[in-house]
C-alpha cells in the first residue's frame, strides 16, 4: 500500500516559518510529480505547489509564489515545503500527494494525483 505521510504542522505566529515534509512508503517517488495542496474549513481544496519527477521544475499559486519553496530529496524519498512569512490567510490543512502518472513534467490539478496523505494542520495566528 501506498502511504504519505505529513509532518512539520502546527502554530506559529504571522510571519513566521514552517517546513513541512511528506515521507512516502510504499511507491519510490523519484519518478513521479510530486505535490502540496491545502484546505481550510469550508473552502475547497486548492493547489499550493508541485515540483516535477526530474526536480528541474517547481510550481507555485499565485497566493505563495515567493514564500513558499518545495523540494524533494530522492535519496530519502520525502518532499517538502518550505513556507516563510506565514500569513493568516495560510491557516489549512496541507497534504502532500503523488502524482498518478510517472515522467510527467507538470500537475497542478487534485485529479491528476493518486494518493494522498492524511494531511497537517498549519495555523498561522494574527
Amino acid at each position: 500500500q501506498v502511504q504519505l505521510v505529513e509532518s512539520g504542522g502546527g502554530l506559529v505566529q504571522a510571519g513566521g516559518s514552517l517546513r513541512l515534509s511528506c515521507a512516502a512508503s510504499g511507491r519510490t517517488i523519484s519518478t513521479y510529480t510530486m505535490g502540496w495542496f491545502r484546505q481550510a474549513p469550508g473552502k475547497e481544496r486548492e493547489f499550493v505547489a508541485a515540483i516535477s519527477w526530474n526536480g528541474g521544475n517547481g510550481y507555485y499559486a499565485d497566493s505563495v509564489k515567493g514564500r513558499f519553496t518545495i523540494s524533494r530529496d530522492n535519496a530519502e524519498n520525502t518532499v517538502s515545503l518550505q513556507m516563510n512569512s506565514l500569513k493568516p490567510e495560510d491557516t489549512a490543512v496541507y497534504y502532500c500527494a503523488s502524482h498518478r502518472q510517472r515522467f510527467v513534467i507538470g500537475g497542478l490539478k487534485t485529479y491528476e494525483y493518486a494518493y494522498w496523505g492524511q494531511g497537517t494542520q498549519v495555523t498561522v495566528s494574527p
